[in-house]
């Protein structure tokens, strides 16, 4: 599956709508964005379960805004709806295969429940 381009339009349909979605925040200025840019093409093609997806920085600010980015090229993961991944940096494709492999082998229903135990008034003291 080629990567598709991700807008303020659809990113929320792919994020709560994809088993699994990998995003890349970048920009057409971005060194290190262009030479990340077959590795993640590559990824796409050899993972057609997966969505990828791109954001290009400059057309999408609010967006990368509201994502919280700061730096790029940044990958992103979510799994059923829930950010479980999200790294600055160009990965090389072993990098990049690693994460993909603990994004598909992550216990769901363990990460629902630590989002829930996060979300509760008063986690984390004690």
């Amino acid at each position: 599956m080629a990567t598709i381009e991700l807008t303020g339009d659809n990113f929320t349909t792919h994020v709560q709508g994809d088993d699994i979605l990998l995003v890349d925040f970048w920009a057409s200025w971005c060194g290190p964005c262009k030479q990340f840019a077959p590795t993640y093409e590559a990824a796409s093609e050899a993972n057609p379960d997966i969505t990828f997806g791109s954001i290009n920085t400059e057309e999408q600010q609010e967006l990368a805004a509201a994502a919280g980015i700061q730096s790029i090229p940044t990958l992103m993961a979510f799994r059923e709806g829930i950010l479980v991944f999200a790294q600055p940096g160009a990965l090389p494709a072993p990098a990049l295969d690693q994460v993909i492999g603990a994004v598909r082998a992550l216990d769901m229903d363990d990460v629902r429940k630590q989002v829930a135990e996060q979300q509760q008034p008063g986690a984390g003291q004690g």
